[in-house]
């Protein structure tokens, strides 16, 4: 085993030494320090994930066996790490876009004190330790243990300015749906075990293991492992608490939900690709949900002004496109789209939190206008992201956006017509976020446009790094069409096989063609529509469902929560209080009473203490002779 590869330990322990130096120590260390320790951790770990991923390149993939987590005699769950194609690029993309956020959160989050700055990194150095441990486990037991870590960590950062009951609640709505999702995905994983008696993928995922589950078992088992997907990567029903995790600092909603926790659930599908593969029903239900959720977010987003908002509802829908991408067999297309939107959409939260950090804490986009002349960085930055996720020709969003839409159009024509819809209000809502928050006049007050500035280096040069490589990241993917040979596919390969979908150059040239055509259209009508924007007076009809979001809060809070609430009262008020404890309070009354009444026994007379006794001699003789 190449030495590079035994060192793949020390990738999660990095981030987890970080985690403890600045958590045991954020009384003592300040916060220049508390931010080099944090973010030196993490540049440590993409040195080593860069390294093992230029020997895995070269074809040194492993799996890294360190102690048996359950050692029993009929049943044993390795600690193991798989080190392949897979887990190898998510390292990159966790440690390099996570390296890139813990710098700029250095300068995001300087009004902090100098505890709770240290507190901050803290968390969020145990969070990329949790998502290491999630990609690089080698079997689901590890994954499990990393999903369970991002899921603490999440609720930790969204909830990290506590003191604010509306921030906590939605750390407790995170918390709480994520947790809904872990439960399907618990029940596969014991699924697994009663068939298969292993959890561990290289035992899984091969044509014997795969040949003693029935077509029952392989269905329930990847519908829960979906159920766990839908939770973590905020799918129809449980995506409602990823936009209301906007509460958390800005870094945060780019670390969490632009490149890694969201992206769980696409890993942990394209991980058992094999598995999936053979569930046709359950590719089918992936397809729609992922297409019902693109759209529904989408169309969300279009009357959104919370510009975190817009960008929340933006990961929802580009999920969705990932998980049609899933239900169509073409996991390569959704990695890749793992990849670029990562780029893009951290660009872009990056982007908001420097106009956030500019207007003073403001998020409100009808109160901004014409921010590009005094913050021209991370104007053009911000545009670049816009351009990608748009999936304008020569940005990385095109090549992985036209790569989901080829898939759905081999799979279907319909599912390939709605899946392009969403694309163009993709197009239309995030370039009506750019015009009105940076061209026009400002509409902010006068105090706000005289702080005005660009943001510190600290802030402007990751997003200068993310908005190189929203442009240049998706040429890893060209494809035969336009004359690459799609190394990322090849990459994968060995670990990734998603299905074909033979189309013509020709056919493939209409695709692209049609897509850019009707997405320029969509820009150009978000242009004239916004371009001369001034704050619109109360939405009416569809505007105002969609600016309240479809009311799906509120329809959960009625047919969920609120039935939820009053069974609860009932067995609270009931059944616990009169049934329960009436029962335990009735044992114990009863057993006073009774001790009460024989406690007359013991008189202390001694002629009732004979009388007794000579009772008990004559029931004994009487039990002698008759009974």
């Amino acid at each position: 085993m190449n030495n590079i590869i035994k060192l793949v330990w020390l990738i999660p322990v990095l981030p987890l030494i970080g985690f403890l130096i600045n958590g045991l120590g954020r009384k003592a260390l300040s916060k220049t320090l508390s931010g080099y320790i944090g973010s030196a951790v993490v540049l440590g770990s993409f040195v080593l994930s860069f390294l093992v991923f230029l020997q895995v390149k070269n074809g040194a993939s492993a799996t890294v066996h360190f102690f048996n987590f359950i050692d029993l005699s009929t049943f044993k769950i390795a600690f193991d790490f798989k080190i392949d194609q897979l887990s190898t690029l998510f390292l990159l993309i966790i440690t390099g876009v996570g390296f890139l956020i813990h710098v700029y959160s250095t300068a995001y989050m300087h009004d902090e004190e100098g505890m709770n700055f240290a507190k901050y990194f803290a968390y969020l150095n145990l969070f990329v330790f949790s998502m290491l441990l999630l990609v690089m486990g080698g079997n689901f037991v590890i994954m499990f243990i990393g999903w369970e870590g991002v899921g603490l960590c999440s609720y930790l950062l969204i909830g990290y300015w506590y003191r604010n009951t509306n921030y906590t609640d939605a750390a407790n709505k995170a918390f709480i749906m994520n947790r809904i999702g872990d439960l399907g995905f618990l029940l596969a994983l014991f699924w697994l075990i009663s068939k298969l008696g292993t959890v561990q993928y290289d035992d899984i995922f091969t044509t014997a293991s795969l040949a003693k589950l029935s077509a029952k078992d392989i269905t329930g088992i990847t519908l829960l492992l979906f159920v766990g997907a839908t939770g973590k990567s905020a799918q129809i029903p449980l995506f409602t608490w990823l936009p209301d995790a906007m509460a958390g600092p800005t870094p945060v909603s780019a670390l969490i939900h632009a490149a890694t926790m969201v992206t769980a659930g696409i890993y942990m599908i394209a991980r058992s690709n094999a598995l999936f593969s053979l569930a046709h029903q359950t590719q089918t239900i992936i397809s729609i949900v992922g297409l019902a959720t693109a759209l529904l977010a989408a169309s969300i987003a279009i009357k959104q002004n919370d510009i975190k908002k817009v960008l929340a509802y933006s990961t929802v829908s580009q999920l969705g496109f990932m998980f049609v991408a899933l239900g169509t067999g073409n996991y390569v297309a959704a990695v890749f789209h793992v990849l670029t939107h990562a780029f893009f959409k951290a660009l872009m939260f990056l982007g908001s939190g420097s106009v956030i950090h500019a207007m003073g804490g403001e998020q409100d986009i009808r109160k901004m206008g014409g921010l590009h002349k005094h913050m021209k960085i991370t104007s053009i930055t911000f545009l670049i992201g816009c351009l990608a996720i748009s999936g304008i020709p020569g940005f990385s969003g095109f090549f992985s956006k036209d790569e989901i839409l080829a898939g759905a159009y081999g799979h279907s024509t319909l599912l390939y017509s709605i899946t392009l819809f969403a694309a163009l209000l993709t197009a239309f809502y995030m370039f009506r976020l750019y015009i009105i928050t940076f061209t026009g006049k400002f509409r902010g007050t006068h105090d706000q446009e005289h702080h005005l500035h660009e943001s510190p280096k600290a802030m402007t040069i990751p997003l200068i790094i993310l908005g190189i490589l929203s442009v240049i990241g998706g040429y890893v993917g060209v494809p035969e069409v336009l004359g690459g040979h799609h190394e990322l596919a090849a990459y994968l390969s060995p670990v990734v096989k998603s299905a074909e979908h033979h189309l013509s150059h020709n056919t493939e040239f209409m695709l692209m063609g049609l897509s850019t055509i009707l997405v320029v259209i969509s820009i150009s009508f978000a242009w004239a529509r916004f371009r001369n924007y001034s704050i619109e007076g109360e939405a009416k009809g569809l505007g105002s469902l969609l600016e309240n979001k479809w009311y799906v809060d509120e329809i959960y809070q009625k047919i969920i929560l609120n039935p939820l609430k009053s069974i609860s009262a009932f067995f609270n008020n009931i059944i616990e209080s009169k049934l329960i404890d009436g029962a335990v309070n009735g044992v114990g009354k009863m057993i006073n009473y009774g001790s009460r009444q024989l406690r007359w026994l013991q008189s202390g007379q001694v002629g009732g203490y004979v009388l007794l006794m000579v009772i008990g001699m004559l029931i004994l003789f009487f039990i002698q002779l008759f009974l």
